[in-house]
């Protein structure tokens, strides 16, 4: 049976899960971690390259600055986000302040910035602070399976 490719963000190794298994909190066969945790995963820039372009799940990315007040206001509301979307996206935070250069490389202009990618493609982005009900429509909105 085919499955989703997914990049464990704690580890990097690549997964393959089911289909039928996507909302029952699938584990990396490498170090255990949850693949689908439900709550915003901080990554290195080796760690997002390697998901942004082999995740078959919604990968949204916020990249955000500790010294960024809007990004800290906004934090919460992408955990709910991350939250209420668990097991249809994945939700990774990616500080531009340790690790400029993906930000630098996507063309990142202002903070705080999500991206969506998936299948190794970016599908949208949207600068500025959201509310978690904001984030969870735009991504649904974004990432709706084509009929």
């Amino acid at each position: 049976m085919a499955g989703r490719k997914l990049v464990c963000l704690e580890c990097g190794q690549v997964n393959r899960v089911p289909e039928d298994r996507l909302g029952g909190a699938p584990k990396c066969g490498t170090c255990g971690a949850a693949l689908l945790p439900g709550k915003p995963v901080e990554v290195d820039a080796q760690t997002y390259a390697k998901a942004a372009r082999t995740d078959e799940v919604p990968l949204v990315v916020d990249f955000w600055a500790p010294w960024c007040g809007p990004c800290r206001a906004m934090a919460p509301q992408f955990a709910a986000a991350a939250q209420a979307m668990q097991g249809r996206a994945r939700f990774a935070k990616l500080n531009t302040e340790d690790h400029p250069e993906p930000g630098a490389r996507a063309g990142i202009r202002g903070i705080p910035t999500m991206v969506i990618h998936r299948g190794g493609r970016e599908v949208a982005r949207v600068s500025g602070a959201r509310a978690s009900s904001q984030i969870v429509d735009w991504v649904r909105g974004q990432t709706a399976e084509k009929a």
